[in-house]
């Protein structure tokens, strides 16, 4: 009996061991490592930022047919639409892939900041060409996104001119709202007026009867933006935006507007487009 103890007490023994000697053996299983990257939407351009270290070769797909082998593409969708991008990554000799859907809002690929307007050749809808009464004007073309309305105007001036601009917005695209004048088929519940290139412009709603030239003056932050302005001989081009969660109506499927302009001091009427009188612009946002 007590070599049967003792037996079971060996055989105790030698099974804690084998446990002990097998936990402390190391671990050659790999780690399974999140894959992550960041992505920034700029129009129809997304730059992509890989954030897992320790990657030794990329593939990118990004949903479009396109393809990247680079850490950190910078890729431009053709249009708008929801694509899925995929990021396969190799890690530790094991490839690991991450997915993200993006969408993009935006038809063509004008942007503010980029210190040119060339950006603006590639827009071939939305154009307004000046008629008789244009004088200045020669051409407007408008682009938007769903937080702002892009503008590129195209006139026979000069910054140092000191032109002043009136914006006429129907923000709502309806006749049965805002000022019965300026330009038919619209309704205009939003005057921005002011020399824009030097001073910048004040931001007036429309109140009262709507045959009665009566606006009331808004403090709106940050309402628009001036972007790049060129000047060749007695060409003048420049881009701005207007800000659409800024001013009202402008969330909505279309808006119409007219662009008049008049000398520095008020003497003179220096063009129009459209017309006077004709139908206002409509830029569609109904996308």
């Amino acid at each position: 009996m007590k070599n049967l103890k003792n037996n079971i007490f060996r055989l105790l023994i030698m099974i804690t061991a084998v446990t002990i000697l097998y936990s402390c053996k190391k671990d050659n299983t790999p780690k399974l490592t999140d894959l992550l990257y960041d992505l920034t939407v700029d129009g129809n351009q997304v730059a992509f930022k890989t954030i897992t270290t320790g990657i030794s070769s990329y593939r990118w797909d990004f949903g479009d047919g396109g393809s990247s082998t680079d850490a950190n593409p910078v890729h431009e969708y053709a249009g708008k639409g929801k694509y899925v991008t995929t990021l396969y990554a190799t890690i530790n000799g094991s490839v690991t892939e991450a997915s993200t859907v993006i969408r993009i809002a935006k038809t063509s690929p004008v942007k503010l900041d980029d210190n040119t307007l060339s950006d603006w050749d590639k827009v071939t809808t939305n154009i307004l060409t000046a008629g008789p009464e244009g004088g200045i004007f020669r051409s407007v073309k408008f682009d938007y996104d769903g937080n702002f309305i892009y503008v590129y105007i195209e006139m026979n001036s000069k910054r140092a001119n000191g032109d002043i601009f009136d914006f006429y917005i129907d923000s709502d695209n309806s006749a049965g709202t805002g000022l019965l004048s300026a330009y038919a088929d619209g309704g205009f519940d939003i005057l921005l007026e002011g020399q824009l290139l030097s001073s910048g412009v004040d931001i007036f709603y429309h109140n009262g009867a709507q045959n009665s030239f009566s606006f009331a003056q808004q403090s709106i932050s940050e309402a628009y933006n001036v972007g790049t302005v060129t000047e060749t001989a007695d060409v003048l081009r420049f881009e701005m935006l207007i800000a659409r969660g800024k001013l009202k109506g402008l969330t909505g499927t279309g808006m119409r507007i007219g662009i008049m302009a008049t000398k520095s001091d008020w003497s003179v009427t220096l063009g129009s487009i459209p017309d006077a009188g004709a139908s206002a612009f409509l830029l569609d946002m109904s996308e």
